[in-house]
């Protein structure tokens, strides 16, 4: 009898747990196959030490082929399924067509960055989502102090000097944390900027990190506000311009940068599962199978997950609860071979991290808050146990930032027509 196959949509946090566990568990009894639009599993926590010149690009993505001996890796983008055949078919990065077939299918094909209809947004702002978002921010906010250097008015100066992020949850507050540090090393060989440089961090929500423990809120107020940071709080953005952008508050802020941190929405190919959805979230029961087909799993950012602990509602999308739903699935699949027994997924949170830069952290691991450098060694420390590979290049690359000046150069690699805002657009490279 031929081995059962396995198909995982996704290598995300959820999507790598559950092929590397799935494949410990299966010892060579069952053929996994990861379908990936990239040939890496990307740790997004670290993503903004990337955009401020901290971390190389390549150290916070691991190899799926060396992470995942004996998972086959198909490159390519999911775009169609077939579930009542057991069917899903791909593109390749060459625009090839393929399509696989499996017993098992787990969906986990994360998220991407979350719209709101304002005009110009799409036009004028970018995300954060992946490397290439990464390195384009960190390009342009070296290109904005270069050029602010020549502006020939004082306007154009204070607009490039002016960099407006979106959204204070998770993301939106790293990386304006990293980035007043990083433009601080930028202007430090220029002396006629130097107090030119505006961060403006503003949110719709009364607090920062409003998902958070308010003490983690608090921490990461108070060391945004000592860089400087502007917190415009119960603000939003009305529309985008070249210029810069007009707020709730009736201002206009000149600026040239508008970063959009204000979370996430599940990848649009969910949709076209004509699935029950929640939230936009794949419906799925306790086990994390999807109703009436029961070889059929969803997981992580995609899929609308009972939350056992708060009745009534849905797990977060974190990736502490995509870990841990890559893990129980695997289980989960497992035990439909007979090999254990399915369990519901039951997780509580451990606590959370927020690296605010320098010395400066913010944690409550198992709910006891800690900040600053005690935190920054919590935080830290979670990081590289969290990681799966390149523990040794990331803590070399932080002793080096801590010894030696940041490069501020531009590579150029990445032009800004190749991170538009709406990632799922069928124009992007």
């Amino acid at each position: 009898m031929a081995r059962p196959r396995i198909v995982i949509v996704g290598a995300g946090f959820a999507g790598f747990t559950a092929a590397r566990k799935i494949s410990h568990l299966a010892r060579g009894g069952a053929e996994i196959v990861v379908v990936n639009p990239t040939d890496y599993f990307l740790y997004l926590p670290l993503l903004p030490e990337v955009a401020a010149g901290i971390l190389e690009p390549r150290r916070v993505t691991v190899s799926l082929q060396a992470a995942l001996p004996g998972v086959r890796q198909i490159l390519g983008e999911a775009d169609g399924f077939d579930l009542d055949n057991r069917r899903i078919t791909y593109r390749d990065p060459e625009g090839r067509s393929g399509s696989i077939g499996y017993h098992r299918l787990v969906i986990a094909a994360g998220s991407v960055n979350k719209l709101l209809p304002v005009p110009g947004v799409t036009e004028w702002a970018h995300g954060f989502r992946g490397i290439p978002e990464a390195l384009y921010l960190r390009d342009h906010i070296t290109r904005q102090i270069e050029l602010a250097v020549n502006a020939p008015t004082e306007a154009e100066r204070r607009a490039r000097c002016t960099f407006v992020v979106v959204g204070a949850g998770y993301t939106g507050t790293e990386v304006a944390a990293q980035g007043v540090l990083f433009t601080d090393e930028l202007t430090a060989q220029r002396p006629e900027l130097r107090g030119q440089v505006r961060w403006l961090l503003l949110d719709t929500a009364d607090r920062l990190l409003p998902s958070l423990d308010e003490r983690l809120s608090a921490a990461s107020d108070e060391v945004l506000r000592r860089r400087g940071v502007e917190l415009l709080l119960r603000t939003s953005v009305q529309e985008a311009t070249a210029d810069g952008v007009h707020l709730s508050t009736g201002d206009f802020v000149p600026t040239r940068s508008l970063i959009w941190c204000v979370g996430v929405r599940p990848d649009p190919v969910v949709e076209g599962l004509k699935l029950p959805l929640r939230d936009g979230r794949i419906v799925v029961d306790e086990f994390l199978t999807v109703p009436d087909y029961p070889d059929v799993y969803a997981i992580g950012d995609a899929a609308a997950v009972p939350d056992l602990t708060r009745p009534g509602e849905i797990t977060g999308m974190t990736a502490q609860h995509a870990v841990r739903q890559g893990a129980a699935v695997a289980k989960n699949i497992a035990a439909s071979y007979g090999q254990g027994r399915r369990r519901p997924y039951r997780h509580y949170d451990l606590g959370f991290v927020v690296d605010l830069g320098g010395l400066d952290s913010a944690a409550n691991p198992l709910g006891v808050p800690v900040k600053g450098f005690p935190a920054k060694v919590v935080t830290r420390g979670y990081h590289l146990l969290s990681m799966p590979g390149n523990r040794v290049r990331v803590a070399a690359d932080w002793v080096l930032d801590a010894v030696l000046p940041r490069q501020g150069v531009q590579l150029g690699l990445v032009p800004g027509r190749a991170v538009p805002l709406d990632s799922a657009s069928p124009e992007r490279p």
